[in-house]
């Protein structure tokens, strides 16, 4: 779960989140064949129409709860662009949805519904769909339902920290979704800031590593200074996951202060600490950094590690004649 694993992750589940009406295109063909309620398409169509007008002349009644029920259940429809028009919809409608969203997450056989109705919880982001979310994050059979379950709990934001920081805390869990979990603290990045800073002492190496690599995307959006702190200090950790992540973070962040700490870990007792130091270096590209790295060369006896070492200084040396020639 590293720096470039957040970095790839939050980019794809941004883009999941962007591009909602493409999510609820696809997938149609893995549904059962009938529509929910067993409505026509005539029919469906007819609901969606009433509804829309009700919401356009702001008439809609939010305590009608089979109207809603109705509205969740033609999010089954066998057509992506009706399912997205009922979603769309009810996120208008906002939290007097979420009870029946909640119930269809959980309970629905279908789960094209169960699907569109994470999707749904995304755009109302209502703060009591946590433990919801969380149950079908780590139980439902469906990876589509687990994903959009995540994308909810990142847009819910800092009320979903908690449960996010419990699972990575977690032994019970698989990798798969510690992984999910580690996107969604780096996507709702500062608005977490307190939950992470405090965390970054937790007893799990895990759970250190993961909110490294959460407190980057902090520090990636340039707001607090305190961001880099937590990250240079966490070269010395005592876990050489947590040193890794923030080797990979500081590196990616082009953060020229850390160049001296990282220069230190060019000698770690760790081979891994050593390997992520020189990658960090490399990235950073300064050309302090070169003499620090021809000479651990020369005392390194792990060939793995000398390869990197070799492709660090090849790389800045390039990086450095490429910009005399600008």
């Amino acid at each position: 779960m590293g720096f470039l694993y957040l970095t790839q992750a939050r980019t794809a589940i941004v883009i999941h989140l962007d591009n909602l009406a493409v999510s609820y295109m696809l997938n149609s063909e893995t549904q059962s064949g009938e529509d929910s309620l067993n409505l026509s398409h005539v029919e469906t169509d007819a609901l969606f129409a009433a509804v829309s007008e009700q919401l356009g002349l702001n008439t809609f009644n939010p305590d009608d709860q089979e109207l809603l029920k109705r509205m969740v259940e033609s999010m089954g429809d066998s057509r992506g662009m009706v399912r997205l028009s009922f979603a769309e919809a009810l996120g208008k409608i906002g939290k007097p949805a979420t009870p029946l969203l909640m119930e269809a997450v959980t309970n629905h056989p279908n789960p094209v519904v169960r699907r569109a109705s994470a999707k749904t919880l995304t755009l109302i982001a209502d703060p009591i769909a946590v433990p919801i979310l969380v149950n079908a994050l780590l139980n439902d059979e469906d990876t589509v339902v687990k994903g959009s379950s995540v994308g909810a709990l990142a847009k819910i934001g800092e009320a979903a920290v908690p449960a996010l920081l419990k699972i990575l805390a977690s032994t019970e869990y698989p990798e798969s979704a510690k992984g999910h979990a580690v996107w969604a603290l780096g996507f709702i990045g500062a608005e977490a800031k307190e939950h992470l800073y405090r965390e970054i002492n937790s007893d799990s190496a895990e759970v250190r590593a993961a909110v490294v690599g959460a407190i980057a995307k902090i520090a990636e959006e340039g707001t607090e200074e305190g961001a880099f702190n937590i990250l240079v200090n966490a070269l010395t950790d005592a876990s050489e996951i947590v040193r890794s992540e923030a080797a990979a973070a500081l590196g990616s962040l082009t953060y020229r202060p850390a160049i001296p700490n990282l220069i230190e870990l060019l000698h770690h007792d760790d081979c891994e600490t050593r390997k992520a130091a020189a990658l960090a270096l490399m990235k950073i590209g300064d050309r302090t950094a070169l003499e620090p790295l021809q000479v651990a060369l020369t005392k390194e006896g792990e060939a793995v590690v000398q390869a990197v070492f070799k492709l660090a200084i090849s790389q800045i040396e390039r990086q450095l004649e490429e910009d005399a020639w600008e």
